[in-house]
């Protein structure tokens, strides 16, 4: 006799139909939905800060700025993902009435403890397949610090950041993050 629990499988429309209604918000990956937690306070403000300066360039410019409320939509071997990165830039964006971006240009995470793995890893592969992305940024949130994965042809480059004084340059947006905007009033 097995004692293999049985998984539910929910299909795209019952999750984006559950998402408007619930006040946690949870993550897809394949047709199983995982609750997402809260953060502190320093990844909320380390979001906010990268959302205000980006936000601040693109003004009047074709791309657009979207905070962790906006979910990402992908394919993986043919099945569907949404994720909510903590901030994404797209230049082709979905309509105002839809919950989530197809397109996005640049993904930015906040590290944490709970999320590293799941950010450096399973996300980074996933995100890393969306035709459109050119760069992925995981920001550290103990430290001043970032991983930037960067599109360069059909390959992907690592970078690292640990430098207050860096700046992470975003040609494909013509914008750029500096490490003193995304870090102030953080404290370590």
């Amino acid at each position: 006799m097995s004692t293999a629990k049985s998984l539910i499988l929910i299909s795209v429309e019952d999750y984006l139909q559950g998402e408007q209604a619930s006040e946690v918000r949870h993550e897809y990956v394949a047709g199983t939905v995982y609750a997402m937690t809260g953060g502190t306070n320093a990844h909320a403000t380390i979001t906010l800060n990268s959302v205000a300066s980006l936000h601040g360039q693109l003004s009047g410019k074709p791309c657009s700025v979207f905070s962790s409320g906006t979910k990402i939509r992908l394919e993986v071997n043919g099945r569907t993902r949404f994720y909510y990165p903590d901030v994404s830039v797209t230049c082709e964006p979905n309509a105002l009435s839809e919950a989530f971006q197809d397109k996005p240009v640049v993904i930015i995470e906040v590290l944490s403890a709970s999320t590293r793995r799941t950010d450096e890893e399973e996300k980074r592969e996933a995100y890393c397949t969306i035709p459109t992305l050119q760069c992925y940024i995981l920001l550290e949130q103990d430290s001043v610090g970032a991983i930037v994965y960067e599109r360069q042809g059909d390959k992907w480059t690592r970078l690292v950041y640990t430098n207050p004084d860096d700046t992470i340059v975003l040609p494909d947006i013509h914008a750029e993050l500096p490490l003193k905007t995304a870090y102030d009033s953080v404290e370590f």
